[in-house]
């Protein structure tokens, strides 16, 4: 820089900070040229602002350290508690390849993501997904879903009764009044799991979220015993294709060349017999989702 920074400590101290946050070096030279101090100071700073992490940061989450191979001091910050750059890598690609959300709303979340790797990084992460980010297709409904799944998270917590309006697949608009359990996410949408508010059905009604409009909280509370307590993650092994309908038990032959994609698939199932390369298998699961999935396996399955 040409121009020399305002040299106050608390200038300084807030911009060394920040650098050190995004991951830049702390060379005691150039940092000491460029406030126009001595390397002395720049010593007393990065001491001050160590005992401040010391006191305020949790049992050593984060430290100043001098790094001999980039001769300078860098700030250390337990994986734990902070995204590396690598895992940075892999939630962009997830959210890249779920498509689940419009344009704005990924390119915000991936910015803020990005802004949490260290300088180099950031360019090589940008590089890596220019091309997928480039052609990203989002969902034709195109509608924002952050807000919208957090209002129904909210109601989720507080036991809320709620309404609404919901546009069916046929394109009628139905009114729907529920008690929401959980929040879903499947094959590009979000889904809210329900109840229905007079507990017409013995299984859970699924929504998807981008159909739910005019929400309406009714200022009642619902109450769920806990021997009967919804458990989400249950539910999800046992639900494809996001297909509601009663618990069912199936049983099938499969006789494909990989029967680790139908266990992976069928969280649920379990092979009871294996003869070569013939596999009978069990499972549980809600509605007809995943034997409509299994019917496009063809020849390689035989329902028994």
């Amino acid at each position: 820089m040409d121009m020399k920074m305002d040299s106050g400590k608390s200038f300084r101290l807030l911009k060394m900070y920040e650098w050190l946050n995004r991951g830049d070096v702390i060379n005691k030279k150039e940092f000491a040229e460029m406030f126009g101090i001595s390397e002395k100071s720049v010593q007393r700073d990065i001491e001050d602002l160590r005992a401040y992490i010391a006191e305020n940061v949790d049992d050593g989450d984060a430290y100043i350290e001098y790094d001999q191979t980039k001769k300078g001091y860098v700030l250390i910050k337990c994986e734990q508690k902070f995204l590396t750059n690598e895992e940075i890598l892999s939630i962009t690609k997830i959210l890249l390849e779920s498509r689940s959300f419009n344009k704005d709303e990924i390119n915000k979340l991936i910015d803020k993501l990005l802004f949490q790797a260290t300088p180099s990084a950031k360019m090589n992460i940008k590089d890596l997904i220019l091309n997928e980010r480039h052609n990203y297709i989002p969902p034709r409904h195109d509608r924002p879903l952050i807000h919208l799944i957090w209002e129904l998270s909210c109601h989720i917590s507080n036991q809320e009764i709620i309404e609404f309006d919901y546009t069916r697949q046929d394109k009628k608009v139905v009114h729907r009044t529920v008690k929401p359990l959980t929040i879903m996410f499947s094959e590009y949408y979000f889904y809210l799991i329900a109840w229905f508010a007079n507990d017409s059905k013995d299984f859970p009604a699924i929504f998807r979220v981008d159909r739910i409009t005019d929400i309406k909280n009714l200022k009642q509370k619902f109450n769920i015993p806990y021997r009967n307590r919804f458990s989400d993650g249950e539910f999800r092994k046992r639900v494809q294709f996001m297909y509601a309908g009663e618990l069912k038990h199936i049983k099938f032959e499969f006789n494909g060349p990989s029967v680790e994609a139908i266990l992976d698939r069928i969280p649920t199932a379990e092979i009871i017999k294996s003869e070569g390369n013939k596999h009978t298998i069990k499972a549980e699961c809600y509605g007809d989702g995943v034997l409509m999935w299994l019917k496009t396996q063809g020849d390689y399955v035989k329902m028994l």
